[in-house]
């Protein structure tokens, strides 16, 4: 199992496969529906966003409040097609990884490989132990949305899986063969 230092370069998305494991240590920023339509809005107005994208990760989660002691709360991934209408947008302004949970559309798919982009993802129902790898979490943008305000996440170890890389290559796709074979 590879360890990718976030934000990822395009040589190291080069690199990965639909169907690797990875482990990812770093910052990344999570966002969700509310977040993203705000974010197309800005770049579709040609206005500046509040993070920089060039490079940067999204993890399609809304961390639950923490606990007395602990960094975060639970952080499941929630289902990614939610931000197929917005993803190509983000892509064309640098976003190079996303993290969530089930198929993305070809729409997506496309605007990945003309960006040089990937997508990873991590299991969902298990929030808990995916905190676990959350070192440290601040808001940085829309405060105002509660749990689905921007926030940037410094992670360790946090455990993934290539579902499309950068070529279209896509783990669902594949799997859906492997299964008809069997």
């Amino acid at each position: 199992m590879r360890t990718l230092q976030l934000p990822l370069t395009v040589e190291t998305v080069r690199t990965l496969h639909a169907g690797e494991s990875v482990l990812l240590r770093g910052s990344l920023y999570t966002a969700r529906d509310a977040a993203h339509k705000r974010l197309a809005t800005l770049l579709a107005a040609g206005e500046p966003l509040p993070i920089n994208l060039n490079g940067e990760t999204i993890y399609y989660a809304g961390p639950a409040p923490s606990k007395p002691g602990w960094v975060i709360g639970p952080a499941g991934p929630t289902t990614s097609s939610r931000m197929d209408a917005y993803t190509p947008a983000l892509l064309a302004a640098g976003l190079r990884c996303m993290i969530g949970k089930g198929a993305r559309s070809p729409e997506v798919i496309a605007a990945m490989r003309a960006h040089c982009a990937i997508y990873l993802g991590v299991t969902g129902g298990a929030a808990a132990l995916i905190s676990q790898h959350i070192n440290a979490c601040s808001v940085v943008a829309y405060p105002e949305l509660g749990t689905e305000a921007i926030q940037r996440l410094d992670v360790h170890d946090l455990p993934a899986v290539v579902l499309i890389d950068c070529t279209g290559e896509d783990q669902y796709a594949l799997g859906r063969v492997r299964y008809q074979r069997m």
